[in-house]
């Protein structure tokens, strides 16, 4: 009975209703209420059949890697995202929470119509959420994907809510380059796990011995290939590299509070966006291909950051 649960047919009762699987989705699909819209909601909690736990979940359209994937988000689209992340997790931090696992997978959309591309964002996948207090915090457990983690937390070092703020830096980025490009994923070519810049000395007053040996060594190296520092006007827009730059500090003591991004001026300005198109198209409106200039690269050629 339990292998066939959740699969499409089945009817499912709940404290509130039935439900029948119309589609799987997601075969570890988990997720938290909250009290904002900024946070994708807990319909329903499965009471029968009873031998395997399942909640419903409020049905959104998509998801940001598969739509980000198919086409560069807008500035103004990505802003709009960042608003809607950046409320979630003030939600969470207020209360000291940390979600643990920022990535564009784990951030759900409803598409607009027209011009309007999304007409919601939320952030969802819940299931990891932890105090900032609590043993896995203090302890260092592993948390996220390994490309959206925080030093610290590839350290193992304690993390707090401040991990969040640098995962979502990495969401942003990502968003940013577009291309289904992500600066700190190994697997990109010419990209090398150790090729972040150097840590600051700041690191040592975190008294960890096998953390310090691990930073000696990384910053007794030649001066390390920095991929972030290749990027100019045409990949990120300068209003987006400052702000990406302030959000992203490798001492998580160093990164703003949600509470303090709500007055960041990013999130109000309205510079022009300057990034060239992507190899083989996917350009928005208002890019850099607008106004007649060329893009980096032509199509099939990688992305450019890759290269530089």
């Amino acid at each position: 009975m339990t292998a066939r649960l959740l699969t499409s047919g089945a009817v499912l009762t709940g404290r509130l209703s039935s439900y029948t699987i119309v589609k799987e989705l997601d075969k570890a699909a988990d997720d938290g209420a909250a009290e904002m819209q900024s946070l994708r909601p807990l319909v329903d909690e499965i009471r029968s059949p009873a031998d395997r736990p399942a909640i419903v979940l409020r049905y959104l359209d998509s998801d940001l890697l598969t739509e980000s994937n198919k086409k560069r988000l807008s500035r103004p689209e990505i802003k709009h995202v960042a608003r809607c992340v950046r409320e979630a997790l003030r939600v969470l931090h207020r209360d000291g929470m940390v979600h643990t696992d920022i990535k564009l997978d784990n951030i759900f959309i409803n598409r607009g119509r027209g011009a309007q591309r999304l007409f919601e964002v939320q952030l969802g996948d819940c299931g990891g959420v932890v105090s900032h207090a609590s043993p896995f915090a203090r302890n260092g457990h592993v948390i996220g994907a390994a490309f959206t983690r925080s030093p610290e937390a590839t350290l193992q070092l304690p993390w707090t809510t401040a991990t969040d703020v640098w995962s979502f830096g990495t969401a942003l980025l990502s968003l940013l380059l577009g291309g289904g490009y992500h600066l700190f994923n190994p697997a990109i070519e010419g990209v090398s796990p150790d090729s972040d810049a150097p840590y600051p000395a700041s690191y040592s007053t975190f008294n960890d011995p096998d953390t310090t040996t691990i930073i000696d060594f990384i910053n007794s190296q030649d001066p390390p290939a920095k991929p972030f520092a290749c990027a100019g006007p045409g990949e990120i827009p300068p209003a987006d590299r400052e702000f990406v730059l302030k959000v992203m500090k490798l001492d998580p003591r160093d990164r703003p509070t949600t509470e303090e991004l709500l007055g960041d001026g990013w999130f109000g300005e309205e510079s022009l966006d300057t990034r060239a198109p992507l190899p083989g198209g996917g350009a928005q409106p208002g890019e850099a291909e607008k106004r007649g200039e060329g893009g980096p690269g032509s199509k099939g050629a990688p992305h450019p950051m890759v290269h530089g």
